[in-house]
Parts: C-alpha cells; structure tokens; sequence
C-alpha cells in the first residue's frame, strides 16, 4: 500500500464518518444533554473527547474556522453539558443515523462485521498519539460493541489521525486556517466558495484580505483560481498529509483496504442519495479521481 492509494482509500470513506456533522439526530441528541442548538453542537460535539478544552484548542486543532465562531459556543458549551455527557449523546446519535439510513439489515449484517474489523485493523495501526491531538482524543473513548458504530468510531480514529497530520501538512506549507480553505475550495475539491465562507465563519473582507496576501505570494491569480506554483503547493500538502497517513492503510494492506471499500461504498452511495449533505456543499470535481 503505497501513501497515494491510502489516501484514495481514506477519501472514499469520508462520507461515513462526516455525515455526523448533518444528520439531524446528533442535534437532538446533543440539545437533549443540554447543549444550545446550532453551531455548539458541532463545536463541542467533535471537540469532546479532549476534554473540557478552551477556544484556543478547539481553533488550533479544527484550524480554519473563524476563531470569533468558535469563541461564540467555546468555553461556555462545558457549563451547559459535560464531555462525557456529549461524548454519549453524539455516539447514541450517530448509531441512530445508520440504522435509520441504512436500515437494520445493513447495520446487522455481517458485511458491516466485516466492514467494522477492516477499519478497525487500520485504525489500531495508528502508531502512536504524538502531534496528533484530535486524534488522541478519541483514541480515549472506549470502543463501541455494536459493529456499525465500532465502523463509525474506527473511520473517527483514521479522519482525525489524518486531520492532525493534514494541519502540519498546510503548516509547512505556510498556509493559516483561512488561506487553506481558500485554496482547497480553489482546486475544486473542497468546498463550494458560497458554503466554505458561511459554514466556516469568515466574513466577507476577511475572506478577500486573505485572497489579496495569495495573490501577493503568487498563489492566486487574479481571478482567484491557483497559479501553478499554487496548484504545486497544493500537491505538496495533499502528498504530505497521505505521507503522514500512510501507517495505519500499511496496516491493514492493499487487499483489506480494497475489501473495506468494496464493502463500504454502497452505503455510502445510499447515504448521498438520502440527502444527508446539503446542496452546495462540494466543489465541481468532488467524486473525480485525484
């Protein structure tokens, strides 16, 4: 398993583990340990396994959200429901959303078995917790014993490893919170300008501040797509951060890695064809080979 195919494999699974961040049940659930509906959830939902972090934590590890969104709901999210609590709530959640998206046949089988043992062999060769504090985070919560959500927690395991080395990925490249996502959206990848700005918070002269310094570095052009030498800075994130993920595909190996998605893009098929992403999420060349 070379580190581009892992980061082929890691891709196509994403959709698995980030409908959690729209799916209505993990809002409900989240309000009823006692969280403010809205961004909070989101906030304090992904944040939890860390602990009672502060503002700074949350903006530091999530990177390239405005901090004054984060500010909004961070600290005072801990007041309203502990981690713990938060912790629950979203797992209970997130284990309803599958059952109810892919009905109790799926999420009993004994490809989703198959599915959960797969990503789990990759996620428990993630070699370690050090410069990766997302990830150490939920490396804390106890593994789940139903299999869809043992799935779900083991794709949370390898998104948050591969996360944690994408933020020194962007950082090498010296690129800040903002100027990333500005240049992500810009390759066509990530997404769309419209939701990237009202989804991250930024506003509108931050956002074009930011667009003046890329194109000063030579990294935009003047109608915001990447020059070359943007389009090469790019490469050498996303070829740094699929460096940095590699480990735990290596793991498991090309055949594991090749069943798990075999296994697992069905679902994740019938997941977007339920409209659990809004309209106007991703850029134009999402689902095109990278």
């Amino acid at each position: 398993m070379d580190a581009h195919n892992a980061g082929r494999t890691a891709r196509s699974l994403e959709l698995l583990h980030s409908l959690s961040y729209f799916v209505p049940e993990v809002e409900n659930r989240l309000v009823e340990a006692g969280l403010a509906p809205g961004r909070m959830g989101y906030f304090a939902g992904r944040s939890a396994p860390m602990g009672a972090v502060g503002a700074g934590v949350v903006t530091a590890t999530f990177y390239n959200f405005s901090p004054a969104v984060i500010e909004s709901v961070i600290p005072r999210a801990w007041g309203l429901a502990t981690p713990a609590a938060v912790v629950d709530a979203r797992y209970r959640a997130v284990g309803e959303a599958y059952v109810r998206l892919l009905g109790e046949s799926v999420t009993n089988s004994p490809e989703m078995a198959e599915a959960a043992e797969l990503a789990s062999i990759a996620a428990r060769g993630i070699p370690g917790v050090e410069g990766r504090p997302l990830y150490a985070g939920y490396a804390g919560v106890e593994w789940p014993d139903t299999p869809h959500l043992a799935f779900w927690h083991a794709l949370t395991l390898l998104r948050e490893y591969r996360g944690d080395g994408h933020v020194a990925a962007l950082q090498t490249a010296g690129l800040s919170g903002l100027e990333s996502l500005i240049t992500h959206t810009a390759t066509g990848f990530g997404f769309q300008k419209k939701f990237a700005m009202t989804r991250r918070a930024w506003t509108q002269d931050q956002w074009d501040s930011a667009s003046d310094s890329l194109r000063d570095r030579e990294i935009l052009d003047a109608r915001g797509e990447l020059t070359a030498d943007g389009k090469e800075l790019r490469e050498l994130v996303e070829d740094l951060t699929d460096d940095l993920a590699l480990a735990p595909w290596a793991a498991l190996g090309e055949d594991g890695a090749a069943r798990l998605v075999e296994l697992a893009t069905p679902w994740r098929d019938v997941i977007v064809a339920a409209g659990v992403f809004p309209a106007g999420v991703f850029g134009p060349k999402v689902g095109t080979s990278r």
